[in-house]
């Protein structure tokens, strides 16, 4: 059964995928000097700040003598990462050795922003102009909604439901990655790898649609290095706190309305002027995956009979739930259900491999069970790991079938060209029939139209 892997990259993986020219541009702006400082590992943040003040190149040599001997592959770690982002530039002399030196441009705007602070283009609002701003409590609980709404629509998609208040920007995202339709009569339908979006890590979901979203933003009109600055700029401006939209260019105003799709910003209008709050998950845009993954609340409690109680409100967990288990029956604030064969290979078939189910389980288990060790039962993992084992014992590979070969010599000499290219699959002497990969197909027909000459 084949299988297909989505990645949630690193925001900073984006940034260093950007051409040369445009990563020069964005070192122009003091606050994503700092954005990309806090995203480095300790060790590669330690050796800017060494060398912020050094005008002169550093051979490579010098900058090992800087670590102990246990840590140079933290040490090589670091300089990949500092050159993948142009942060760090690496030169060869005359007899090749290597010498670092920091991106000027980058070098010079870090200087000035340690020195002398930054100010952002705008400033928060004032209170007596602002209506009553949601406290962060009210913040929170609305992103979350947002983003469950949002994972509701790509789910009712699928399903022949309308989606409502997402913007069409978005849903060709979603379209493009997760959803596929074959024709304009037909809802679209699930991808693998949006059955699998739908059981990872809430953070890892942000990051792979963010990625989208950069993406495919040159098809919008949007440079890609424009939206990255204004989404890092975004993610210095104070979680809770009122911004004008007068003070952001139209295109940025058409990323906020996609953001508050997201649940990144809350968008509110006042009798004259408008304005945006940004959330936690747009604040912590410039951390790194790892930093920002942190554990929520589970809800979900496995026994070793295979039932299943999650103790939940939300539609979007009952959905999720759906894609592996058996829902029997759902209470205000509880859904019953257990997992079986059937449940699981059905998911097994839309692409969910029972690494991504297990681990889904163990993110989300109950507070009750979470401390324990392991938080779903041994026998459930297992059995889970073997039910798709159980689909996977036959592999399927295209080949062709030879035989009637002229003589024994032709036979032996077509299987020693076969397995030579490692594309024997099967021979019977006896009879002189041959089984091969498809992929030399090309090569076996030229060869024995040789051996008809």
């Amino acid at each position: 059964m084949p299988q297909v892997k989505i990645v949630a990259r690193n925001f900073m993986d984006m940034v260093a995928s950007l051409p040369v020219m445009k990563l020069d541009m964005l070192y122009g702006n003091s606050f994503i000097c700092e954005a990309i400082l806090r995203s480095l590992p300790p060790l590669a943040k330690k050796y800017v700040l060494q060398m912020l003040y050094i005008d002169i190149p550093i051979t490579a040599k010098s900058m090992e003598e800087w670590v102990l001997p246990d840590g140079f592959s933290k040490h090589k770690v670091a300089i990949d990462r500092l050159i993948q982002l142009r942060v760090m530039m690496e030169t060869f002399d005359r007899k090749k050795e290597a010498t670092y030196q920091l991106n000027p441009k980058f070098q010079f705007n870090l200087q000035k922003h340690i020195v002398h602070g930054g100010i952002l283009p705008r400033e928060p609002m004032p209170s007596n102009i602002t209506v009553r701003l949601p406290s962060l409590e009210e913040l929170e609980a609305y992103a979350v909604e947002q983003w469950e709404c949002f994972l509701l629509n790509l789910i009712s998609s699928s399903e022949g439901g309308k989606t409502t208040n997402i913007s069409s920007s978005m849903m060709k995202i979603f379209k493009r990655g997760l959803l596929s339709q074959r024709d304009d009569r037909e809802p679209p339908r699930l991808t693998e790898s949006g059955f699998q979006f739908l059981l990872m890590d809430t953070n890892a979901q942000l990051w792979y649609i963010i990625r989208e979203y950069i993406t495919n933003a040159e098809e919008r009109g949007v440079d890609s290095a424009d939206l990255i600055a204004f989404l890092l700029e975004l993610s210095f401006h104070v979680t809770g706190q009122a911004y004008n939209t007068n003070t952001i260019t139209d295109l940025q105003r058409s990323i906020i309305k996609d953001l508050s799709d997201l649940g990144l910003v809350k968008l509110q209008q006042g009798r004259k002027e408008s304005w945006f709050i940004p959330t936690k998950l747009a604040t912590n845009l410039s951390i790194s995956l790892a930093d920002t993954t942190s554990r929520k609340q589970g809800f979900i409690v496995i026994e070793t009979n295979f039932r299943l109680y999650a103790y939940s409100t939300s539609k979007l967990h009952c959905e999720i739930l759906r894609l592996f288990a058996r829902v029997e029956y759902q209470l205000p604030n509880l859904i019953v259900g257990a997992i079986n064969k059937e449940s699981l290979y059905k998911a097994f078939q839309n692409g969910i491999t029972s690494e991504q189910i297990v681990s889904f389980l163990q993110q989300n288990a109950h507070p009750r069970v979470a401390e324990r060790i392991p938080s779903v039962p041994e026998n459930v993992t297992d059995q889970i790991r073997l039910w798709e084992s159980d689909l996977n014992r036959v592999e399927m590979t295209p080949a062709h079938f030879y035989d009637e070969f002229p003589s024994k010599d032709v036979f032996e000499a077509a299987c020693d060209f076969a397995r030579e290219y490692g594309g024997l699959l099967w021979e019977d002497s006896k009879r002189m029939r041959l089984v091969v990969k498809a992929d030399i197909l090309t090569e076996m027909k030229e060869f024995l139209r040789r051996q008809k000459q």
